[in-house]
């Protein structure tokens, strides 16, 4: 046979038996495509976001916001939440309910509608709303304030015909009104014809056409920059008071949401190719050496572990630092809490690593399948892409990532500038899982072939 031929097929009868070559030639590509497809709505009707928990307080009383509650729960990209999620008996949301709620390590929700007591007021033309939020993530909530503009701006544009009525009613009297009604029905079917009863009965319950508001005239488009005519009229109309709930003094708010995911992804690079520096020393014969001196196999992975940590929280101290001089991060005025998550980040992910370790065969087998899990954590998790642009069947699996948590602990304390106390739920996450999956990978390396 050809020497060249020869050679080819050594190579690839040595890549058939190289399962960590084959799966990061095949099967890490398709399971990321995959994801990414899911992420983005390929090939699904209804792309885009899903339930992110948007919260709605009515104060009002209004009959026509009822309409607005139901066209935001019509709206695929939020899941509505009207009562208070932990009150016991349930109970409908106040809006003094709102803040302390999304203040909270773990807040049920990050935007907030109000619809106050003047919503509709007879002393002025046009609505007043308010919106709370906690816009941790640029994209997410560029989001959710273009479909809530586009719900209020569309689906209840008869509340302007309310406010109208009410001041009519405030200037003239309603009985007056009623008669001014009247006459304007009569004289406008007696000259064009229709029914004055059902004009009549529209003009007293204030539908005044101001849907045709949000229907374009044409159908051309608007210059890029510009807004239509209509959205105009319509922002001028609709009044809409913003408040950041959280973050709102934070300077560098673009980076501090970004570098948590950055810093948490490398790390688990870092020590999982630490980690599988044990078959090195497996294969020099370390192990065998140490164990013969008074050293047990509980010595040597616990040392390892410490030695994992030690590496990991330096790591993220130095990123974090790094971020602060680069992109003007607050990390020094919450040092002591940042060290605090890192250090119970770390202690995760070398856990994290000590069990790829534990259950692969071969340095290349747990370099494989690090990075496949590895870049399946940070995209479910949140690193890369916020959640609520995933299925809601995915997100659910994104809080059993370490991504998830520690990404939360990072946003607490330097987005929310979260105290001690107030971390501990996450603190306890990332303690949980430490302790679990370390457990699991000692009770394998105990009965794995790595010291044998």
């Amino acid at each position: 046979m050809n020497p060249i031929l020869a050679l080819l097929r050594k190579d690839f009868l040595n890549f058939r038996r190289n399962k960590a070559a084959v799966s990061l030639t095949f099967i890490v590509p398709f399971a990321m495509i995959w994801l990414f497809g899911q992420i983005f709505g390929v090939n699904r009707k209804d792309s885009g976001p899903n339930g992110i928990p948007f919260a709605v307080v009515d104060a009002s009383g209004n009959a026509a916001s009822a309409k607005l509650i139901a066209a935001l729960r019509g709206e695929k990209t939020f899941r509505v939440i009207t009562e208070h999620p932990s009150a016991a008996p349930k109970r409908p949301l106040t809006e003094a309910d709102l803040r302390p709620l999304m203040e909270a390590p773990g807040a049920p929700f990050r935007f907030a509608l109000v619809l106050p007591a003047d919503l509709v007021s007879d002393s002025r033309l046009g609505l007043r709303l308010k919106f709370l939020s906690n816009p941790r993530n640029e994209i997410e909530t560029q989001t959710v304030n273009g479909i809530l503009q586009k719900t209020i701006f569309s689906h209840v544009p008869e509340l302007l015909g309310q406010s109208l009525g009410a001041n009519a009613k405030r200037f003239i009297g309603e009985d007056r009104l009623r008669q001014f009604n009247r006459g304007i029905a009569r004289t406008v079917t007696s000259a064009f014809g229709g029914d004055a009863d059902e004009l009549e009965r529209r003009m007293s319950s204030a539908d005044f056409g101001f849907g045709d508001l949000t229907q374009p005239r044409d159908s051309s488009p608007a210059a890029p920059g510009q807004k239509s005519s209509a959205a105009d009229v319509l922002s001028q109309i609709v009044k809409i008071d913003t408040e950041q709930v959280v973050g709102a003094k934070v300077k560098s708010p673009q980076a501090t949401s970004l570098v948590g995911g950055w810093a948490i992804q490398f790390l688990l690079f870092a020590l999982s190719a630490s980690a599988a520096s044990l078959f090195r020393e497996r294969d020099a014969g370390i192990f065998q050496r140490l164990l013969a001196a008074p050293v047990t196999r509980a010595h040597i992975l616990w040392s390892k572990f410490l030695y994992g940590v030690a590496l990991g929280l330096v790591q993220l101290v130095v990123l974090f630092v790094a971020s602060s001089w680069l992109y003007g991060i607050e990390v020094l005025p919450h040092l002591g809490p940042l060290v605090l998550v890192c250090l119970f980040a770390a202690a995760a992910c070398t856990s994290f690593g000590m069990l790829l370790a534990a259950l692969s065969t071969s340095p290349e087998a747990a370099s494989g399948l690090a990075t496949f899990l590895i870049m399946l954590m940070s995209a479910v998790g949140g690193a890369w892409f916020p959640i609520t642009f995933m299925p809601e069947v995915i997100q659910y699996f994104s809080k059993l990532t370490l991504v998830y948590w520690s990404m939360e602990g990072f946003s607490a304390v330097l987005w929310a500038g979260q105290s001690l106390v107030q971390i501990l739920p996450i603190l306890g996450v990332l303690a949980g899982t430490t302790t679990a999956v370390m457990s699991l990978a000692v009770w394998r390396f105990n009965r794995g072939p790595i010291f044998g």
